[in-house]
């Protein structure tokens, strides 16, 4: 199962819709089903209610996960604090042998591959098998989303095949 998690705290981000983009791409690429998104602004403050239906279905979704989109803005040169909170309510290994493609957003470049790196090592510690490179793109960028996503999962198209995730 193909998932897209979007960590931006604003619904309907340009984040999100670039995460879509890539999932999109990437489900077109390893024929398998649309993916199913996660956007932690529609969680809102269900993320700080402990045992929430909604936020545990998310995590039982992102845990069975063989593929998982990740996105975030830069926030304060990391990923997003919404996107933590959500994180950190996995447990150890939560996301143990899930491939993950990390998508990161930022004013320029360097703050975007910062972050992407943070994001990365921060799924790694989760047991995520983090896919290298990740996507990292300036704001100017943005509104080429689809071409963006779609020279992406080109470029690391094979490294999927050969790591048998279909």
């Amino acid at each position: 199962m193909l998932v897209v998690l979007s960590g931006n705290p604003r619904p309907h981000s340009r984040t999100l819709h670039l995460a879509e983009e890539v999932g999109a791409a990437l489900a077109e690429r390893l024929a398998q089903p649309v993916p199913h998104t996660i956007d932690v602004a529609a969680l809102g403050t269900r993320l700080l209610q402990p045992g929430d239906g909604v936020v545990l279905d998310a995590i039982g979704r992102l845990q069975r996960a063989s593929l998982l989109v990740v996105a975030t803005p830069t926030y304060k040169g990391t990923y997003t604090g919404v996107l933590k909170v959500l994180l950190d309510q996995l447990p150890a290994d939560g996301l143990k042998g899930v491939a993950a493609v990390t998508v990161v957003t930022a004013g320029v470049r360097p703050q975007a591959e910062a972050t992407e790196r943070h994001l990365r090592e921060l799924l790694a510690e989760l047991g995520a098998v983090p896919v290298h490179p990740g996507l990292a793109v300036v704001e100017s960028e943005l509104a080429n989303a689809g071409t963006a996503a779609a020279d992406y999962v080109h470029t690391i198209g094979d490294s999927f095949a050969a790591a048998g995730v279909a």
